[in-house]
């Protein structure tokens, strides 16, 4: 029996074994072949990469089975960072003496989860496969009695060199750049092109944790959460000048000067310095800084959180970059308008060789004080729920609420106050709330915490004496 759960809103994702096993992944690639199938016919040739993880070569071969059963051909591009397997969709392949090009690609990796999971990122002609699209699959799938044979027939192609050549073209003026800097890997698929290109730039770097080992001994790959960053804060205190961290697939990074550990809404920001009358969009996590300063010369959109979201209005609306607080950026600017940590990298590091003072900058923004995610856990059935609720009772606030000046309701509810704003949304991967606060008053983030806080408490009573 297929486990519906695993078919989450931006990705296919699942313990390997008890949900993400022979069967279930077997009948993924076949009824993902299937889509492919239909509009490609023939040419549906299918680009298949994995990360570190010790299951994902496993997975890689019952996922094969089921597009060669849908009548595609499989692509082999082995261990991959996230941003590489994204980029194969853009680039031409010899097989069998024919020139051909990737109509879908596939990413096995369980990101920055523990190393029992595992998962897959989709792209179908050029766009994330996700939402209501995953929901249908694991419909059709849950209702299928199918047997697929054992037949992981592939064509290796190296995507690898391609992305190390075209990286080390587009950034050869960074070649002999004197400023140190420190990468921490984090143990996962980061240098599987990233210290070669450094290399061939001739950069001035150290590496950590470069090795990819799917078990991640050193600490869990995820940058975003500081608790995993104290290897490379350390070494600032040294003579680097600036560290950049990884997650397990390498499509998040992290930034870090000596001063500030720089979230991806600042550096959206910085990137929007360098850019005439820009196009920005970012999620509702992202600070009011963000969007007040890039309005200033171009356009801010806020839009909703999740990398698949994101890069479908980062299309829509031609925009130049989108980013998450997280780390995902997504420049399509001179590039191709996915999320890719390493190329991300770059850009960063081009930034310093054009003699921006980073630290400077960040200290010129409008101070405010702001809370990093706080999650309120709930249930899978009960957290959209609650999100209709918070709504209910924001038409009508208790007298002692804040003044509420407007409610953005893109992605949850972000309550904008006199002085900052709240944000309560539902995680689309897990049974929590996330919420965020920020001010530019440190009481008033305080104080609009707890006020919310308190309404998501009514909410839960209020929904628990209808459920009871």
């Amino acid at each position: 029996m297929v486990n519906k759960s695993i078919f989450r809103e931006y990705d296919i994702r699942g313990i390997v074994g008890d949900e993400l096993n022979q069967e279930s992944v077997k009948l993924i690639g076949y009824f993902l072949g299937q889509k492919v199938y239909e509009k490609f016919k023939e040419d549906s040739y299918v680009a298949i990469g994995y990360d570190a993880r010790t299951h994902s070569p496993e997975l890689f071969s019952y996922l094969a089975s089921g597009f060669n059963k849908a009548g595609c051909t499989v692509l082999n591009m082995d261990m991959v960072a996230t941003g590489v397997n994204y980029f194969a969709n853009y680039q031409t392949f010899e097989i069998e003496g024919k020139t051909i090009q990737a109509n879908a690609s596939v990413m096995i990796t369980g990101s920055h989860n523990p190393s029992q999971y595992n998962g897959f990122k989709i792209t179908l002609d050029k766009k994330p496969f996700f939402g209501d699209e995953i929901y249908a699959l694991g419909d059709e799938i849950i209702a299928s009695n199918i047997d697929i044979e054992n037949n992981d027939k592939n064509y290796k192609i190296d995507v690898k060199s391609i992305y190390i050549d075209y990286i080390v073209n587009e950034f050869s003026h960074l070649k002999g750049m004197k400023e140190k800097f420190i990468i921490d890997c984090g143990n996962g698929v980061a240098d599987t092109v990233l210290t070669t290109i450094l290399d061939k730039l001739e950069l001035n770097y150290d590496g950590l944790y470069c090795k990819p080992d799917g078990s991640f001994p050193n600490h869990h790959p995820d940058p975003s959460e500081e608790k995993n960053l104290k290897d490379v804060i350390e070494a600032l205190k040294s003579d680097y000048e600036y560290g950049f961290a990884y997650d397990g697939d390498a499509d998040r990074i992290a930034f870090l000067t000596k001063k500030h550990n720089v979230k991806g809404d600042i550096m959206a920001l910085l990137f929007a310095k360098t850019m005439e009358n820009p196009t920005i969009v970012g999620e509702v996590k992202c600070t009011q800084i963000m969007y007040d300063l890039i309005n200033e010369s171009g356009t801010a959109i806020m839009y909703k959180t999740g990398h698949s979201n994101l890069k479908v209005k980062l299309k829509e609306v031609n925009a130049d970059l989108a980013a998450e607080v997280s780390g995902h950026i997504f420049f399509n600017d001179r590039y191709f308008g996915f999320d890719d940590a390493i190329y991300a990298t770059f850009r960063l590091l081009e930034l310093i060789y054009n003699k921006m003072d980073i630290d400077k900058e960040i200290d010129a923004l409008p101070k405010t004080f702001s809370t990093e995610e706080i999650k309120v856990h709930t249930t899978e059935e009960e957290k959209f729920l609650l999100i209709d609720k918070l709504k209910k009772l924001l038409e009508d606030p208790p007298a002692d609420f804040p003044t509420i000046i407007d409610i953005i309701d893109v992605d949850g509810v972000r309550v904008i106050f006199n002085q900052g704003w709240g944000l309560v949304r539902a995680s689309n991967t897990t049974p929590v709330l996330v919420t965020r606060f920020e001010s530019t008053i440190e009481e008033n983030a305080k104080l609009y915490e707890e006020k919310l806080n308190n309404l998501i408490a009514m909410a839960q009573d209020e929904l628990n004496s209808t459920t009871n």
